[in-house]
């Protein structure tokens, strides 16, 4: 489902734990990390496909979760010509999003990457909230640096001092969680 101007209509999520650190989940036989995101079905509101691509990608269902705010628009991105099918080339431009942050009110081992039979993720961390995004396909780093900018409004952060804003171009390296793997 594409709209008029070629982009289809896509959810983002950020989900943090008591920290504010951020989930990151790493690409099936890939070694690139992202947040959790996925296509609205016809007929299906923008947070009804985040709940499903919630519980698709990470296992979590909606009582694991509380909803702390949204973008108030489309974020969009434009995929790159050679990584759209060949079929779609000339209509698809790339994807619009709406992104949600939430917070896991469950625990770590009620995420399972495993929760349905075409897993996304083969491994997942918390990472700090302004995770530096070169570990993100680059296409994507734009739309990442929106929503991370304008959804920090909805999380206190009372150590370290708070900072609403992040220049991602001068991040330093993080030192990143553990990884929990589920191969």
């Amino acid at each position: 489902m594409l709209d008029r101007e070629g982009y289809r209509p896509n959810v983002g999520i950020i989900l943090c734990n008591a920290r504010n650190e951020v989930f990151w989940g790493k690409r099936i036989r890939e070694h690139s990390w992202q947040f959790p995101q996925g296509g609205i079905k016809r007929g299906e509101t923008p947070e009804e496909a985040m709940f499903r691509e919630l519980h698709e990608e990470v296992g979590l269902l909606p009582e694991h979760v509380r909803i702390l705010g949204r973008t108030k628009g489309w974020l969009r991105y434009e995929v790159p010509t050679h990584w759209i099918k060949r079929e779609w080339r000339g209509s698809y431009k790339g994807q619009k999003q709406i992104w949600f942050l939430l917070r896991l009110v469950g625990r770590d081992n009620d995420v399972s990457l495993r929760a349905t039979s075409k897993p996304e993720f083969d491994a997942w961390r918390w990472n700090d909230y302004w995770v530096p995004l070169d570990a993100v396909i680059e296409f994507k780093r734009t739309v990442y640096e929106q929503a991370l900018n304008e959804l920090v409004r909805f999380l206190d952060f009372d150590r370290k001092g708070a900072r609403s804003r992040k220049d991602f171009s001068a991040s330093s390296p993080v030192a990143p969680s553990p990884d929990h793997s589920e191969e």
